[in-house]
């Protein structure tokens, strides 16, 4: 505890500042999300102080982030569709996921994954993220504009049959359940559907209607309807916001421009009384904590994010990690992985109490903090309990934000998400895959893949697919390069390695060597198949040396073997040399050794190999050739 306040009053300036940069963005992020600047201003107190206190990154500032928000608004819009689009009703359900997001993080940082994160692919990455930037520059738009689509009475009214249509299946469904033949008992029918009105239809198609312009395509279908009524004075809110945000970090990069144009703005509007669209109100006091989401929820209605929890989680970590990566850089310190899962899931946890979002390790706010003079897990701490107090004494205050001004700040959000490093390397990456006559970059194709189906598709599914399509990929290359390394020639053919020198040159046409160079596994046992078939079977030994070959899976194990009966079979002598320690354990427990090659064939070195040779195998060869022994020895 003492460690705590060593660094005191750089940790209060750190957390302070940390605290404001994270305002407008946590505010940003609730609206954006459809659960309202409440959740993300509850998700950024409580996971910037619980993620703080028992994280392993001393720096770490944490709160709701762009690709967290990216992916919690599927979750969220998903739930609330399956609860005939009433928020109120899904909440718990939505809630619940959060929460199982955070024990998955605490579970992956027990498990000890934390350390593994970082083999997730860069294109992969790189995808996401530009997509994560590109949903949200692209949806932001519609509120920059002033338009909303379940406000469009015209665009709303297309969607009323297609509501009845859902309302009557909704009731027959009822009635399935309740065990009511419909048939028999046609007139209940009726008198059901009697009792729907005007506004439950109009509710279900203003949901319906939110649905169909929802994310980037949805965006882009409604896009030529809100060009056609464009709220002039959202616009101009929208791109001062956006206008200052870029302007004030030319005069001073202090203070945060986010914090300043909302401010600005914000007085502007507000002051002259202008006729604007404010937030959604902050309810004011203590957040109460959400205990329907263990009591009020079907399991029917999360079991299909299940994965999208996981995902979450997983996104959490990459998200946080590569965070406290840049703050070891900037500390010249070494952060706990495992120990930053489980404070990130302990927050995410607690959050989820509150009904706040999700998050991750936040890099601006963590820079921001560390520049300003944080040390120690106090100044995330000092970041939650400022915006406790803001949410407090101001709450009231910030539901008079302009919902444009938000919407602006998310626009700047979205273009700096990109990742613009990657989308430079494009023209500049080897094209090393070929298909047919064509030839392409391999991580261009899984960044751009990842990048288009994340933006047109399904955030989670496409990072499953681009991590396939990556590994898919890189099995392809390393049996390739396997194959490549390890032909099977006559040393006549082969240039030797250095000890294979003074091998006797009556031996060069009986006996063969085969040099294995990497790995032998799934990916490339099709080619080691297929050069184990170049060896002539009227040699006498072929002599495999292993001191290269590092790995071999299952696949590769069976393969080998099938290969070393089929020598046998043609009365092939075969020598190992140099085995490795895996390679050897595994060939051990399906008895290649000592079965198939006896311990008296397997050598430390080339030398022990040829030794055995001069004095046994070529005994042999002079029985069969006559004579010539005499010029090996």
């Amino acid at each position: 505890m003492k460690k705590l306040f060593t660094n005191f009053r750089g940790d209060l300036f750190g957390g302070i500042t940390a605290g404001i940069v994270a305002l407008p963005l946590a505010l940003a992020f609730g609206v954006s999300s459809g659960l309202g600047p409440s959740a993300g201003l509850y998700g950024a107190i409580f996971i910037s102080f619980f993620a703080a206190l028992f994280g392993g990154t001393n720096t770490q500032i944490s709160g709701p982030t762009a690709p967290m928000t990216a992916v919690s608004m599927v979750v969220i819009a998903g739930i609330v569709a399956l609860n005939d689009g009433d928020l109120e009703k899904a909440l718990p359900a939505i809630l619940l996921v959060f929460f199982l997001a955070g024990l998955m993080q605490i579970g992956l940082g027990l498990l000890g994954i934390g350390k593994y994160i970082r083999y997730i692919p860069y294109p992969v990455v790189s995808g996401f993220m530009t997509a994560i930037g590109v949903i949200i520059l692209v949806t932001q738009i519609l509120p920059s504009l002033g338009y909303y689509p379940k406000e469009d009475a015209a665009f709303v009214a297309g969607f009323k049959p297609k509501a009845e249509e859902i309302i009557l299946s909704n009731i027959l469904k009822e009635e399935t359940g309740e065990g009511i033949l419909v048939l028999e008992n046609f007139q209940e029918t009726i008198d059901r559907a009697n009792e729907v009105t005007e506004e439950h239809i109009l509710k279900e198609a203003k949901t319906l209607a939110n649905t169909e312009a929802s994310g980037v395509i949805g965006a882009l279908k409604v896009m030529p309807r809100a060009l056609q009524s464009i709220n002039w004075l959202e616009l101009i809110l929208a791109l001062s916001t956006i206008a200052i945000i870029y302007g004030f970090k030319k005069i001073t990069t202090l203070i945060p421009s986010a914090l300043v144009a909302l401010i600005v703005v914000s007085s502007v509007a507000f002051g002259f009384g202008l006729n604007y669209r404010p937030i959604e109100k902050i309810p004011g006091g203590f957040p109460v904590p959400n205990l329907n989401m263990f009591t009020q929820f079907e399991l029917g209605a999360i079991t299909p994010y299940i994965f999208t929890a996981l995902t979450l989680a997983l996104l959490g970590a990459i998200d946080s990690l590569l965070t406290s990566v840049v703050a070891d850089n900037m500390t010249k310190s070494k952060h706990q992985p495992n120990k930053e899962l489980i404070g990130q899931g302990l927050g995410n946890s607690v959050a989820a109490i509150f009904g706040g979002l999700p998050g991750a390790g936040a890099t601006i706010r963590t820079v921001v903090n560390i520049n300003a003079g944080g040390k120690t897990k106090l100044s995330g701490m000092i970041a939650g309990v400022l915006l406790l107090l803001i949410l407090l004494v101001l709450g009231p205050i910030a539901s008079q934000i302009p919902a444009a001004v938000l919407a602006g700040i998310l626009v700047t959000v979205g273009i700096g998400v990109m990742d613009y490093k990657g989308l430079k390397a494009i023209p500049f990456l080897p094209k090393d895959a070929k298909i047919g006559p064509f030839k392409f970059s391999s991580e261009v194709v899984i960044m751009l893949v990842v990048l288009v189906l994340s933006s047109v598709w399904n955030l989670v599914y496409a990072v499953g697919v681009g991590l396939i399509i990556a590994s898919l990929l890189f099995m392809k290359k390393m049996g390739d390069l396997t194959a490549e390394r390890s032909d099977i020639k006559t040393l006549k053919k082969e240039k030797g390695w250095a000890d294979e020198k003074d091998f006797p040159e009556y031996l060069k046409e009986e006996i063969f060597i085969k040099h294995l160079k990497g790995p032998l596994f799934f990916g490339s046992t099709n080619d080691f198949q297929n050069l184990a078939n170049q060896i002539p079977r009227t040699a006498s030994t072929v002599i495999v040396r292993m001191g290269r070959m590092q790995y071999l899976d299952q696949s590769g194990l069976y393969t080998l073997e099938d290969v070393l009966l089929d020598l046998k079979k043609a009365k092939i002598n075969v020598f190992f040399v140099g085995v490795l320690k895996q390679p050897r354990y595994m060939m051990e427990r399906v008895n290649i050794i000592p079965h198939l090659v006896p311990d008296t064939h397997i050598f430390k070195n080339f030398s022990e190999c040829l030794g055995y040779v001069k004095d046994n195998v070529a005994h042999d060869l002079e029985d069969k050739k006559g004579g010539k022994y005499q010029e090996l020895v």
